[in-house]
Order: C-alpha cells, then sequence, then structure tokens
C-alpha cells in the first residue's frame, strides 16, 4: 500500500475499532483485547505493514540493548535457572536482561511480547510452556512475525508452535524414560500429579509417562491423574486429593520438581513416608533443590545451559532466516526416593 499506513485503515482492514486496534497493538494498563480480536488486528495490521513500519522506524531510531526474557513465574526455580542463564549470554554480548513474568496467562505473555516490541528491545526470548489454545498461537506467531520480520531477533524455550527459533525440550521422551526406568525398578502402581491442561508442557510429560508405563504393559488408571497448577503449592493439593481418596500407588510422579516438593510435604504432614510408604519422582532437576532429604529421582533438563543456548540461537541468526529447531536432550537421575524394589510375582 503506497504512503504510511494509518492506525485507521488497520482498524478498517480488521473490522474493529480504532481503540480496539490501538489497545491490540500498543497495549493498554488495565484493560485488553482479547485473543481472536487481536488476532486479526496482528494479521491485518502485518499484511498492510503497520506493525513493521512502525517497529522499522523505532529501531532506525536507535534499538536497545535489552534481551527481553518472558517466563511464567520468576519466583519458579526452572525459570530461575534458566534466566541465570541467558543474563550470563546477553551479559557476553553486553547486552542486558529485563524478565517479565506471565503467571501462566497467556493474554498477559501477548501484552509483554507487544511492549518490548514498543520499547525496541533488540531480541525476545520465550521461556517456558506454550499454550493449548489457537487463537492464543495464532496471536503470538503474527506478533512475533512482525517482530522478525523487521530485524528483532527472538528465540523459544518449550514447543515449537509460534514460527521461531527454537529450543525444544524432550519432555515426552523424557517422562517416556522415566517411566521405564521405575518400572525396572520394581514399581507397578502409579499416580501422576499433573499441571494444568492448558500447558503443553505438563501434557507432554503426561502423555510421554502414560506412553512408557504402556510399553512395559502398565496401564496408567485414569482417577490417579490429578490436575492442579504446576506450583509447590499445587503438588502439596493434588498429593492431598490423592491421599483423601485412598492413594493407591507404590509411586507418584509430578510433572516437575517443584510439585514433588509440595507432594512430599503433604505426604510427611500426613505421617508417610517417602521413599518408605510411596515411592516420588520429579522433572527438571533443579539445581536448588537437590539437597531436599530424600534425594528425589528426576529428569535432568540443563537449564542454564538452555539460557544460554537460546541467546545465541537468538542473536546468531539472521531474524530473516528459516527458524531454526532443535531438541534438548534430557536425563534421567535415580535418586534416594525412588530404591529399587522387588517385582510382584
Amino acid at each position: 500500500m503506497p504512503g504510511q499506513v494509518t492506525l485507521a485503515q488497520v482498524a478498517a482492514a480488521a473490522g474493529v475499532s480504532l481503540a480496539t486496534a490501538s489497545r491490540a497493538l500498543n497495549g493498554s494498563t488495565g484493560r485488553t483485547v482479547g485473543a481472536p480480536l487481536a488476532a486479526r488486528v496482528l494479521a491485518a495490521a502485518r499484511e498492510l505493514g503497520y506493525s513493521v513500519n512502525a517497529y522499522a522506524q523505532a529501531m532506525a531510531r536507535g534499538a536497545t540493548t535489552t534481551v527481553g526474557l518472558v517466563v511464567h513465574d520468576i519466583a519458579d526455580p526452572y525459570a530461575a535457572a534458566i534466566a541465570s542463564g541467558v543474563i550470563a549470554a546477553a551479559a557476553e554480548r553486553g547486552l542486558i536482561v529485563t524478565v517479565a513474568s506471565t503467571l501462566s496467562d497467556p493474554a498477559i505473555e501477548i501484552r509483554h511480547i507487544q511492549a518490548l516490541l514498543q520499547q525496541r528491545a533488540t531480541a525476545v526470548i520465550l521461556a517456558g510452556s506454550r499454550f493449548a489454545d489457537p487463537q492464543v498461537t495464532a496471536t503470538t506467531t503474527e506478533l512475533l512475525a512482525s517482530v522478525a520480520a523487521a530485524g528483532g531477533h527472538i528465540a523459544s524455550i518449550g514447543q515449537d508452535m509460534v514460527g521461531v527459533n527454537t529450543l525444544a525440550i524432550a519432555n515426552r521422551d523424557g517422562a517416556a524414560h522415566l517411566a521405564r526406568t521405575l518400572h525396572s525398578l520394581g514399581y507397578r502402581n502409579f499416580a501422576v500429579l499433573a499441571g494444568p491442561e492448558q500447558l503443553l508442557t505438563s501434557e507432554e510429560r503426561l502423555a510421554g509417562f502414560r506412553d512408557g508405563l504402556a510399553g512395559c504393559g502398565v496401564e496408567l488408571a485414569a482417577e490417579n491423574i490429578i490436575g492442579a497448577q504446576a506450583t509447590r503449592d499445587g503438588g502439596y493439593v493434588a498429593m492431598a486429593e490423592l491421599l483423601d481418596r485412598g492413594l493407591d500407588a507404590e509411586c507418584v510422579f509430578a510433572v516437575n520438581d517443584v510439585m514433588a516438593v509440595g507432594a512430599m510435604a503433604a505426604l510427611r504432614e500426613q505421617g508417610h513416608h517417602v521413599p518408605g510408604d510411596v515411592a516420588l519422582a520429579g522433572f527438571d532437576d533443579i539445581a536448588m533443590l537437590r539437597d531436599i532429604e530424600p534425594p528425589l529421582t528426576t529428569v535432568r533438563v540443563p537449564l542454564a545451559d538452555i539460557g544460554r543456548a537460546a541467546v545465541d540461537l537468538a542473536m546468531g541468526t539472521e531474524p530473516s532466516a528459516a527458524p531454526v529447531v532443535r531438541t534438548v536432550p534430557t536425563e534421567v537421575v535415580v535418586r534416594a526416593s525412588t530404591p529399587g524394589r522387588p517385582a510382584e510375582e
């Protein structure tokens, strides 16, 4: 389209009001635009060249040296470990990292990306699970495409869903390997403390664990799968619910280590011993949790290394290049929370 594209033209193309178009593209404190409308506005803006031009003009005025790291919860040791790697790698490049926390709300994540776009961040790194919502995925993809088309660097840690450079953690394979390992240690009856269904990382780990057990001829009972927030308190609540139901499991798998810590607290509070009464395993191998007693069997994810690799992947790839997807392997680490036991005859 010849000439400078106006916001009014974007609004007209998307079939929304000028105010809605402005909020979708620029954000507004206390007011949000739903994912379907935001996706329409972003698609129209991208087609007309509005967002790309605005970002390019901002970059021409002088890009910042900021790397915007977007995580679900900076208080989560998982996010903190990744952030440590991002900060270290960014410092080597003379870049400064700002961290934004979404509290696992996709609308907040979208607003953070919009803010980083306007602030002329030289790179955007998304760290954490993608969401099981096609509209959210479409909106995020459109927004990141506008950043990349204008020269912004991007990387994602999680699922390969938004068309950018991605470090894809082998969640499903790692959980399947853990299930087979626990079976080899003699366990036959299992329960799983899962995260919210909208978080695909939790769903991948649950599916992988189920697959691993199925390969060993063991079925995971549906009533032994408890969903909760993927936090320490979520693990506590889910474990308490299992106990209230009358726990019928020799081993409990929590889809991340912090949930496992909460589960351990609930078990102890109700007089159960780990691993004497029930074995317990997690996922991530959070460094600061390795000294809990008993030491936790888990699936190791090299979180700090992933943070460093995300910066290198983002900054070392031309924004116009085809997205690079690298799988990050995991490793099962057996510790005292799951001692070997005689298998049932």
